[in-house]
């Protein structure tokens, strides 16, 4: 292939190399130069143009990335018309990516015209997704240089497959302990499901027990008949050690313990073993979150029947350091005794512009004998925290007065004109370096009292995997909602005006839920009738 400008009388046939448009003519990069666009051009007073010229013996870019492409694939994907010098190659069931990291690295590694680039290896996809991808990047290639590429992908094929998901029954066991939160669990089981949906896998049997050996050893000879293939057992304790309560009733139980352990984090803790033909998964606590961890590695390989073992799972330290996820338990800090009653405090945010309600500043309003804001900062102040703050911004001298004699530190919020988000980020940034957890409350909400903040401060417990505590109220959640410092660096990323209410719905395996004991977590003042209609109880 001779590439460069060329003379345009020699052009016909010819590639263009870069797209031209001269007095309406175009003439599209990729293009085979025709009679007529040459005519054209030469009327507009083009003399030359930048052209590859194929040689007898090339293969047009299009031809090869087909052919290099079909030589590769292997089962359960198929390779979509080429264009623009690219083949891609789609999956043709959900399941499991497997690529031949070596094969790949040869191909790529014969000529740098020739590229082939993939997802990661053992990544789960669904049907019809594009899986891998190659790319000529010169508009030709030798015929031999095909040839020599063809060989050496039929030579190692494949190159790239998918293992489709196969597994469809699935059990699960969850242990429970005295302060795991039956939400807990349901949400646990709410989130393998959602996980196992792509997958096409049901859930066939659930069953709660007490964390014991003898109590799971039971339960999982119970489950036999089910015939699930693959149980998975969520542990109300983390599995530590090869004699702790899971592996110790999977042994007793018949089966075996293939691996204790895994070099992905999250995702340390898991376990794997055998029950008769069956798997058997012992989940490590980030199972309990829907972000990917190393749970969904092994999980994934195992409904698709790819190879996953002890040498398997031992290969994935490389990359296996994933995101933090805020559910996962503090840190330990060596000999420092826990601190047996953790420091929290309040959050009141009362900076808006009250701009539903057409003019007045709402929480200066006089409800019940007193303005309204100073309902919502009475709860906290009488629920007995550490502290409690007031971030303020509109009109914030009378505010400030409005609360005269309360026991409330003030933060002001510059920024409060641009949405509830800044003044969550202010109030956040003002807490002290060693309060564990902050209940933020609105300042327009005259029903919450001092009990619900009482009580949602009595349910946070991070070591149970409570970081965020909100009330209900017959199935509705509510204000205010109690965070705790895992979530700190999430609320300082909020913005608009916007609280930190969609956190709730990423992190569902962080919140536990406290049950309102009337209306008030639920009703908030926002236009004209509501604070008319809350001033006839006056």
């Amino acid at each position: 292939m001779r590439f460069g400008p060329i003379p345009l009388s020699r052009a016909v046939g010819a590639v263009a190399a870069h797209a031209l448009k001269v007095d309406g003519h175009v003439l599209k990069k990729g293009a085979r130069v025709t009679e007529a666009d040459v005519a054209a051009l030469a009327a507009r007073g083009v003399s030359e143009i930048v052209a590859a010229e194929l040689a007898p013996d090339d293969v047009p870019e299009d031809e090869a990335a087909h052919r290099i492409a079909l030589a590769l694939a292997g089962k359960h994907v198929r390779c979509d018309a080429p264009f623009t010098g690219r083949c891609n190659i789609f999956a043709e069931a959900a399941g499991v990516v497997i690529v031949d990291r070596g094969a790949v690295d040869a191909l790529n590694e014969l000529d740098e015209a020739v590229t082939f680039a993939t997802l990661d290896e053992h990544a789960a996809v669904a049907q019809d997704a594009m899986v891998a991808t190659v790319k000529i990047i010169p508009f030709a290639l030798p015929e031999a240089l095909v040839a020599r590429a063809e060989a050496l992908a039929h030579e190692r094929a494949p190159l790239i497959s998918v293992a489709p998901f196969r597994l469809r029954k699935v059990a699960a066991v969850s242990t429970l302990l005295p302060g795991l939160d039956a939400k807990v669990v349901d949400k646990t089981i709410a989130t393998l499901e959602r996980r196992l949906a792509p997958t096409g896998a049901k859930l066939v049997a659930e069953r709660r027990v007490a964390h014991d050996e003898a109590n799971l050893t039971r339960t999982l000879r119970e489950l036999a008949p089910v015939g699930a293939d693959l149980t998975i057992i969520f542990g109300a304790s983390a599995v530590t050690d090869r004699r702790d309560a899971v592996p110790a009733a999977i042994e007793a139980a018949g089966g075996v313990v293939e691996r204790l352990g895994m070099p992905v984090d999250p995702g340390n803790l898991l376990l794997l073993g055998r029950l008769g033909s069956a798997a058997v998964l012992g989940a490590p606590g980030c199972a309990r979150s829907p972000k990917e961890n190393g749970f969904d590695w092994v999980l994934n390989r195992l409904l698709a029947c790819a190879p996953v073992g002890a040498k398997e799972i031992a290969g994935m330290g490389v990359g296996g350091l994933l995101m933090e996820i805020v559910s996962r338990p503090q840190p330990r800090t060596g000999a420092e005794p826990a601190s047996p009653r953790p420091k929290i405090a309040a959050l009141v945010l009362a900076a808006g512009r009250s701009t539903r309600m057409g003019g007045p500043n709402k929480l200066l309003e006089t409800v019940l004998g007193r303005p309204l804001l100073r309902h919502a900062v009475g709860a906290a102040t009488g629920a007995g925290l550490s502290e409690v703050l007031v971030v303020t911004g509109h009109q914030r001298s009378a505010v400030e007065a409005a609360l005269d004699g309360l026991p409330v530190r003030f933060v002001a919020n510059p920024h409060y004109a641009e949405g509830l988000s800044t003044s969550l980020r202010a109030g956040v940034a003002a807490l002290p370096k060693d309060v564990d957890a902050v209940v933020v409350l609105l300042g327009d909400m005259p029903g919450v009292t001092s009990g619900l903040v009482r009580r949602l401060a009595a349910a946070y417990d991070p070591q149970f995997g409570a970081h965020v505590v909100a009330p209900a109220r017959l199935g509705r959640r509510g204000n205010p909602v109690l965070w705790g410092r895992r979530f700190f660096p999430e609320l300082l990323k909020v913005e608009g005006d916007v609280g930190g209410r969609h956190l709730l719905e990423l992190h569902p395996e962080a919140v536990r839920e406290v049950e309102a004991e009337d209306d008030g977590a639920l009703i908030d003042i926002d236009t004209p009738e509501a604070l008319a209609a809350l001033k006839t109880f006056d």
